[in-house]
């Protein structure tokens, strides 16, 4: 039996309209990203690593990093989900008085790929308000959850004026096999100037207690790049073809 020709046409839009909705997961390998989209990677100046933390704000683990940071005179980036930030709000506060960076993770640790372009908007600007109000100026970063990006989101995160970073390298520490010696190990097998590293601060959507081997690696790592010669810093302090866009984030958590 024939098909139609315009159930035809409308199965042939609704699957031009799934590969377009799906088109930017190919930033999703990191090699490739690395190589030809520098500004989402966060590739910046080679004398400079930007560290990121994702999954945050939790009480049971981030004041841990945050200490560890202050000892180091280090600043980094946050990633901070908007449903996490709601419920410990004097922790994003600590968080921006630090001198820390504060982006955003969405409100929910959800694939964007099952969402829709309202659904997406919705959750990006949710987080977005809710940091904005604990902090008192409004987050101008964005990472989606596991650096899966959909055309919904770009356009979400264009209309709420967020730019979308990915990173260079990461350590793995979500697994629960992972340790400080391997989270150090598999940072630094990628680690070069310019690079942006990603952690977890929270085991939120990793294994049980699978931070403190970011936790752990976190000294060893930041040997690592004064060893080499590199400054270790904030995406706004790191020379990244975004960062003129990240200056009202810096402003508001210096």
């Amino acid at each position: 039996m024939t098909t139609p020709r315009p159930l035809r046409a409308a199965a042939l839009t609704a699957t031009a309209l799934a590969a377009l909705h799906c088109a930017p997961v190919i930033s999703t390998f990191g090699p490739l990203r690395n190589r030809v989209m520098p500004r989402l990677s966060g590739r910046g100046r080679p004398d400079h690593v930007a560290l990121t933390f994702d999954d945050g704000p939790d009480p049971l683990s981030t004041p841990f990093f945050l200490r560890t940071l202050d000892r180091r005179g280090v600043r980094a980036t946050f990633f901070l989900l908007g449903s996490a930030a709601h419920r410990s709000p004097g922790l994003v506060r600590d968080i921006a008085a630090a001198g820390h960076e504060i982006g955003i993770h969405g409100w929910l640790h959800r694939p964007l790929l099952l969402r829709g372009p309202r659904a997406t908007y919705d959750d990006f600007a949710r987080a977005r308000d809710t940091v904005a109000a604990i902090t008192g100026g409004p987050p101008t970063l964005f990472r989606p959850p596991y650096g899966v990006m959909s055309t919904a989101a770009h356009t979400a995160a264009r209309r709420l004026g967020l730019t979308p970073v990915l990173w260079t390298c990461w350590g793995e520490d979500w697994t629960a096999r992972a340790t400080p010696e391997s989270v150090h190990r598999t940072v630094v097998s990628g680690l070069d100037g310019g690079g942006t590293v990603l952690l977890h601060d929270s085991d939120c959507t990793s294994a049980p207690g699978a931070w403190r081997s970011a936790l752990g690696a976190l000294p060893r790592i930041l040997d690592t790049c004064e060893q080499r010669g590199y400054e270790v810093g904030r995406l706004s302090d790191h020379g990244w073809a975004g960062s003129a866009a990240s200056h009202g984030s810096r402003a508001q958590s210096v």
